[in-house]
């Protein structure tokens, strides 16, 4: 499994550290909101509002550097609006690890 990084951040940011820590301040408060949402709807199986949940991580998922990970999540959110929960245990690694990341930083 990939590990989230600071690289594209580090890339965008360009050497500005103002920039950077506002960019990694709004990961720090969106995730958890996001990652909550989407777990609420898995949990009440509304696979329509749980793939919208997962196309706005998606975007977290490529600022954490995560390149395999994006296509994991996008394929997960096409299953989701099939009704289907596939991929969903590979998903979830993937925001587990995106967590754990964000809390060090």
């Amino acid at each position: 499994m990939e590990t989230p990084n600071l690289n594209y951040i580090n890339e965008l940011s360009g050497g500005n550290e103002e920039f950077k820590i506002k960019i990694i301040g709004i990961l720090k408060r969106e995730l958890p909101v996001e990652v909550e949402v989407y777990q609420n709807e898995v949990d009440k199986a509304n696979f329509l509002q749980a793939a919208q949940a997962v196309h706005k991580l998606k975007h977290k998922v490529s600022i954490l550097g995560l390149e395999k990970s994006y296509y994991i999540a996008s394929d997960y959110e096409d299953n989701l609006k099939d009704n289907s929960v596939a991929l969903k245990n590979d998903f979830e690694a993937i925001l587990k690890a995106m967590q754990e990341f964000v809390i060090q930083l």
